[in-house]
C-alpha cells in the first residue's frame, strides 16, 4: 500500500508488489508505478544465479543501473561490465543492453531511467535481436525457466 502523506508518496518494502517479468521471469517490482510517478521508470530487479533479462534498446529513454546487493554484470553492445556492489552504469537509448548474473548467489538491481513512457508500438523498436539471447557466460545454461 502507498502512503500520500502530502506532496509526496511512500512505499514501505513490506507493501511492495513483486511479480515475474513477462519474457525472462525474473522478479522485479515497479516502484515508479507503485509511488505514482508518471515522468520516471523504477523498478528493482532481483536476478537469480545463472539469469539473464532481456536483451533490448529503449528508444528515447537513458537507464542508470546500479547494484544494490551482489556483484552485477552487464552487457552494452559488444562489451560485458562487471559491476561492483553500490557501482552504477549509465546507458543511453538506442544502446543495446543486457543485467545477467552467472554467479551462483542473487543480485539485486535498482534500474532507473527517464522519459518514462516512450513513443512506439514497434516492439521491433526494443527488441532488435532475440530478446532471450543469453550472453557468452550464460550460453551453457537454460533460462528462462519452463
Amino acid at each position: 500500500m502507498t502512503s500520500q502523506l502530502g506532496p509526496y508518496s511512500v512505499l514501505l518494502p513490506q507493501d511492495a508488489t513483486w511479480r515475474e517479468s513477462n519474457m525472462m521471469k525474473i522478479p522485479n517490482t515497479n516502484l515508479a508505478e507503485q509511488l505514482g510517478s508518471g515522468k520516471i521508470g523504477a523498478r528493482l530487479w532481483r536476478l537469480p544465479p545463472f539469469s539473464a533479462n532481456t536483451w533490448h534498446r529503449h528508444i528515447e529513454q537513458d537507464e542508470i543501473y546500479f547494484v544494490l546487493e551482489g556483484t552485477g554484470r552487464i552487457r552494452v553492445g559488444g562489451d560485458t561490465l562487471t559491476v561492483p556492489r553500490h557501482g552504477a552504469v549509465l546507458v543511453p537509448p538506442q544502446s543495446l543492453r543486457q543485467v545477467f548474473n552467472d554467479t551462483q548467489e542473487e543480485v539485486l538491481w535498482l534500474i532507473f531511467g527517464a522519459p518514462r513512457h516512450e513513443n512506439t508500438a514497434d516492439p521491433s523498436a526494443f527488441y532488435p535481436e532475440n530478446p532471450r539471447q543469453l550472453p557468452a557466460e550464460l550460453q551453457q545454461r537454460k533460462w528462462p525457466p519452463e
